[in-house]
């Protein structure tokens, strides 16, 4: 298999919401379809900001369905398919690769956590049972676990595990990982998708390209290309809009960014609640100052 599904920047995608609570699928459609046409290199689908931590096994499943029949191979789809149940993301990521994922994203376990050995054991049962790509997710911030060096590399091992997605925001542990393994590294943080890349990172997994994919999309590509000042420039005129992409619990500001861009991204499924007006107002103020409200 190829072992590069993807360089450049990738979507963490929001899932819309009708009034009552359930999936807005045609909205959906529209999200992705103005993705593309924005240059965006790749989706990830069912992840962190897609709400899949409150989403039904029916629901995971068809939404990944769904957008990989929407985005029609325009682009790559990575499908988060992680659990703190082994058996349990074992069985959803075999339904993602029927689905036609490109790539698998798995999260470290959360709540539960394990132990580094744990971890090697879970994410080795996952990718024997597919054929396709994996991810490593890792975010500690979130799930209370952390991937090890010696268990990077122990899992660079295995064929079908080819990537990670860093959100620990420890440069030191990037750069290990790119001196001791031959794994694609993506940034999971917007703010540091620079920083990452210059230590040999293949791009970027983006929260704040779900309202500006084509200014995410020509920050990284310029720097991928050798134009780092002019990659820099973007990212310092983004940083502001990073940073309050983060002012709440991911994904309560992305969603609301969405609507104020003109998206119809309803509110989170709850325990994720509304951001305060005052945080409205500056989320808002923000996307005003880069000509972002009511783009679509």
């Amino acid at each position: 298999m190829s072992k590069t599904i993807f360089t450049g920047c990738a979507t963490a995608i929001a899932t819309p919401m009708n009034a009552d609570g359930s999936i807005n699928y045609e909205e959906f459609g529209r999200l992705i379809d103005y993705q593309i046409e924005n240059k965006i290199d790749a989706l990830v689908i069912c992840g962190t900001t897609g709400e899949s931590a409150t989403m039904t096994d029916e629901e995971h499943i068809e939404v990944i369905r769904y957008g990989i029949k929407r985005v029609n191979k325009r682009v790559p789809v990575i499908a988060g398919a992680g659990s703190n149940d082994t058996a349990y993301a074992v069985e959803l990521s075999k339904e993602a690769e029927k689905a036609g994922a490109d790539m698998l994203l798995q999260v470290t376990p959360y709540y539960n956590k394990a132990s580094q050995r744990g971890l090697i054991k879970h994410f080795t049962a996952i990718a024997d049972a597919v054929n396709i790509p994996i991810m490593l997710y890792n975010v500690p911030t979130r799930t209370g676990c952390n991937i090890a060096a010696d268990t990077y590399i122990e899992l660079s091992k295995h064929k079908n595990i080819t990537a990670v997605k860093e959100a620990s925001g420890n440069m030191s542990a990037v750069m290990s990982i790119a001196a001791k393994t031959d794994l694609d590294i993506y940034s999971g943080n917007d703010d540091e998708a620079l920083c990452v890349m210059a230590l040999g990172g293949r791009g970027l997994i983006s929260v704040t390209s779900n309202v500006a994919p084509l200014e995410k999309h020509n920050e990284i590509s310029l720097y991928l290309q050798g134009k780092r000042d002019e990659a820099l420039e973007i990212a310092k005129k983004l940083y502001a809009l990073d940073k309050a992409m983060f002012m709440d619990v991911n994904p309560i500001p992305v969603k609301e960014a969405l609507n104020i861009l003109g998206f119809n991204a309803g509110e989170c499924r709850l325990p994720l609640c509304s951001m305060t007006e005052e945080m409205k107002e500056k989320l808002r103020a923000e996307m005003e100052r880069l000509s972002l409200s009511g783009r679509v």
